[in-house]
């Protein structure tokens, strides 16, 4: 959530950024809730006060004078006030954190502005995205490729979206798993093994909700979220906690399934491995000072770069701009690899900051050298998901005879140098 303080000393400031993302929020009823919920708790604690004053008072009276039984009267009415008003409080501090968390984060200034997808800014490429690849397909359209990603039968056991890995190519997801996890913990990240299910505390605390509330699994009995991403577990690893300065920066990883509905989602463009119901996915995370967080952005971004590179992906970075950045995100960069056979841009990773916004809600703070306790930044990147990597990787690296070549740094992870059969 964004600094309280912010949004009432700079109410103008907060709707301007506001409305430069796609998100909308009625910023002056966030207001009348939080001057209504002040006035309420001011209320209650007035009542809590006279409540103590007459204790101290009953304490010097004799409790078998006229004055006391007329205090134990007044007692009794005042703590009845005093419940009624702590109640009413109560409420209103709800209804004013549902409405405060509705607002998103303020994008970055240094966020193109846009309205949508069509004026995200390239702010780089590396490969030859336009180089000869006379012998490729659409991955979907490899003669073998059905017999080792088996959609027909995922739908049999679960449903679309959730297919099986079959033979070589789950040892060769396996394999790009242990690359993405080998590549992450040689740039500086502790490996951790998080929780699939979260609670709705953790969602919350990273914006899934109340924002995708729709995209996510839910379990209703136990109250409990199936991941969309390790973001959420691992983000709230330090939820509720202070982290000393010499702590900081802190470099997490984070291999995990991950499960997105991705109710609405339908067409051509959604074939075979670009989009799943369930997927593989590495996970980065940072926690920072507010000074480096955005040098930590660029170098997890160059990260998840350096990983693409080894896999000779040809790929483009995307500086998200306003009207297409997430709710929690204040600046995104988006790597898209070039998927040959479908002759389009396939999204790999989104590499954010999300600033003080997830730890203010996650209550992560540091203590500072001066000693004064301060909320943390926090970032996270994709580094890396798997469907669409490997779709890339099959259509990219398709050959005459129609195998695929391994790439070499995933040889050593496979043992073998094709995958597939001969046409």
């Amino acid at each position: 959530m964004i600094d309280i303080k912010l949004l009432r000393e700079h109410t103008d400031f907060v709707r301007v950024a506001i409305d430069k993302k796609k998100f909308k929020t009625d910023i002056d009823a966030v207001l009348e809730l939080d001057v209504a919920r002040r006035a309420k708790i001011t209320d209650a604690e007035k009542a809590r006060a006279a409540q103590k004053a007459t204790n101290i008072e009953m304490a010097n009276l004799d409790k078998g004078s006229p004055e006391f039984q007329i205090k134990i009267k007044q007692m009794k009415a005042i703590a009845e006030k005093a419940k009624e008003l702590e109640a009413s409080a109560k409420d209103a501090d709800e209804a004013f954190q549902e409405a405060f968390l509705s607002i998103p984060n303020l994008p970055d200034r240094s966020v193109p502005e846009g309205k949508g997808e069509e004026d995200n800014v390239v702010v780089s490429t590396w490969g030859d995205a336009d180089a000869n690849f006379p012998h490729t397909l659409p991955h979907f359209e490899i003669p073998w490729f059905e017999s080792r990603v088996d959609f027909a039968r995922g739908v049999k056991a679960t449903g679309a979206g959730f297919p099986f890995y079959v033979g070589e190519m789950s040892r060769f997801v396996r394999a790009l798993i242990n690359f993405f996890l080998e590549e992450a913990r040689q740039n500086g990240y502790q490996e951790v093994l998080p929780p699939i299910l979260v609670n709705g505390q953790s969602a919350t605390a990273t914006g899934q909700l109340p924002d995708k509330e729709g995209q996510m699994y839910v379990d209703e009995n136990e109250g409990l979220y199936l991941i969309p991403t390790a973001e959420v577990p691992v983000t709230n690893f330090y939820r509720d906690e202070v982290i000393e300065a010499n702590e900081m920066p802190i470099y997490r990883c984070a291999y995990t399934p991950c499960f997105r509905r991705e109710a609405g989602s339908w067409g051509a463009h959604v074939r075979g491995l670009n989009r799943l119901h369930q997927f593989d996915k590495v996970e980065l995370v940072k926690w920072t000072d507010a000074e480096s967080s955005m040098k930590e952005l660029d170098n997890l971004r160059m990260d998840v770069e350096s990983t693409l590179q080894k896999l000779n992906l040809p790929y483009r970075v995307l500086c998200m701009c306003t009207g297409d950045i997430g709710f929690p995100h204040a600046k995104q960069y988006d790597l898209e690899v070039f998927a040959a056979g479908q002759k389009r841009w396939l999204e790999v990773s989104s590499c954010s900051n999300f600033t003080d916004f997830q730890a203010r809600r996650a209550g992560i703070r540091y203590r500072g050298l001066d000693g004064k306790l301060v909320t943390a930044h926090t970032l996270n990147g994709s580094g890396l998901a798997v469907p669409r990597v490997l779709a890339s990787i099959l259509e990219n690296n398709l050959q005459k005879d129609g195998r695929v070549k391994v790439p070499e740094c995933l040889q050593h992870w496979m043992n073998q140098e094709f995958i597939g059969e001969p046409s």
